[in-house]
């Protein structure tokens, strides 16, 4: 999986891949005034006080009238939503906020505006909290306005309406159709819509990036024995008949080893589900008869939480004399 995620970051260190992401998914009024010829990936490795470094970050930077736009890219490969990702992103644009600081990089002593971007490539749907002022309980009367607020902007692949295959212009959305393709002949598709958008040769680390990660993504999804196969095509951007052909039968033999295993990981996932299900119920209804009705976030607290999460809570529950103290930390023993 690393090769893969190395691949994917690979693609939208080009302009091309970020312009269209941007243009494509973002919409909004500043487009209009964007010059993307000056869209330009900057240095994305920042040191905090702890001395803690961030790599791997994608930060570029666009004119939008006469001033610079900043864009923090989080690519985020996890398989499920991170239910804190927007306390990440609040870190994460501190740490860039502070950067810009020492780098002189101010507006008439002010910071530049910042568009944050999560694009998320999971199956299971984002219900994660978009506005990190939704990741703390209400506050104190009086107290709402101490309350950090930063949105951030989520583009998940899986769930986006994506034009007509004849239509594919966009690089961006051509990736994510290899990415979540129902079959072969919409992978055949998108990679012929592919070669003739990337014949120019002022985009050819571009193409050369795409042949990279679709090889990835052909060795995730065809069987084992057919990997130095896919090492040996020169331009995988072609697909050609006989390419496609051999596509063909790899996923066909990946899909009927596929489907046994999908089967087992099926039953064994809906096990697991079932008792989260039930340890959720018996929770619930310790706490409401212990302290009461429960509010909507901690309900929906409980909805989110994972299955240790639960058996925790639950031990807890039995001997806390507050509701506050089932949900401590940790670290922090039950009252």
């Amino acid at each position: 999986m690393a090769q893969y995620d190395t691949g994917y970051r690979l693609l939208f260190s080009h302009p091309e891949m970020v312009r269209d992401l941007l243009l494509g998914y973002v919409p909004a009024e500043w487009v209009a005034e964007a010059d993307f010829s000056t869209l330009e990936h900057v240095n994305g490795s920042y040191v905090a006080d702890s001395e803690r470094q961030r790599h791997d970050d994608m930060v570029w930077r666009v004119k939008v009238g006469p001033h610079w736009l900043w864009v923090y890219l989080l690519l985020e490969f996890q398989s499920e939503p991170d239910r804190w990702m927007s306390v990440r992103m609040l870190v994460y644009l501190g740490l860039l906020s502070q950067h810009l600081i020492r780098e002189n990089e101010l507006i008439d002593g002010c910071l530049p505006p910042i568009l944050p971007i999560v694009l998320y490539n999971g199956m299971s749907v984002w219900r994660a909290p978009l506005e990190v002022a939704e990741c703390f309980v209400a506050p104190p009367p009086g107290l709402a306005r101490f309350v950090p607020r930063l949105p951030y902007h989520l583009v998940d692949e899986a769930r986006l309406k994506l034009h007509p295959l004849s239509s594919v212009r966009n690089f961006a959305e051509a990736l994510f159709r290899l990415e979540h393709g129902r079959n072969v002949a919409d992978l055949r598709r998108v990679l012929q819509a592919l070669d003739p958008m990337l014949k120019d040769p002022a985009l050819q680390s571009l193409r050369r990036a795409f042949g990279v990660w679709v090889r990835s993504l052909l060795r995730r999804k065809a069987p084992h024995s057919t990997i130095e196969e896919i090492n040996q095509i020169n331009d995988i951007m072609e697909a050609d008949s006989m390419l496609a052909e051999r596509i063909e039968s790899w996923f066909d033999e990946a899909t009927r080893k596929g489907m046994q295993h999908g089967m087992q990981q099926g039953m064994q996932q809906g096990m697991l589900q079932g008792q989260r299900q039930g340890e959720a119920a018996a929770l619930t209804r310790v706490l409401r008869r212990r302290f009461g009705e429960l509010s909507a976030t901690d309900q929906a607290r409980i909805a989110q939480a994972e299955l240790a999460e639960l058996e925790c809570w639950l031990d807890r529950a039995l001997d806390a004399t507050t509701l506050a103290a089932v949900f401590a930390a940790d670290d922090q023993p039950a009252a």
